[in-house]
């Protein structure tokens, strides 16, 4: 590799991070919310993942069964909608950068 090819591909790499730098940041200021059976149970997730809020209406407290399924319904609604934020952000925090296919940026 020449030696402007390199310089070149240092400074992509820098840019690259700082991108990253803004990505991670608009990420930890994400809430996102989820919700299952019209709104009868919601979660709130930051774009760490963190749970933030529960809200259960009290007509959901009737079947403990029910209540379970929908909580986990309404925190996986919520986790794919981080996940989609992730990707979009990553994506645009390493366009111009080639990475391998399947590879996972740590966020």
């Amino acid at each position: 590799m020449m030696k402007g090819g390199l310089a070149g591909l240092m400074k992509q790499a820098q840019q690259m991070q700082e991108k990253m730098k803004t990505a991670q940041a608009q990420l930890a200021a994400l809430e996102v919310s989820g919700q299952a059976a019209g709104g009868l149970v919601k979660v709130s997730l930051t774009g760490k993942y963190e749970l933030r809020r529960v809200q259960i209406d009290p007509a959901a407290m009737d079947d403990r069964e029910m209540l379970e399924d929908l909580i986990v319904t309404a925190y996986s609604e919520a986790f794919k909608q981080v996940e989609a934020a992730n990707a979009q952000l990553m994506s645009g925090a390493t366009a111009g950068m080639p990475m391998p296919p399947g590879f996972k940026l740590p966020f």
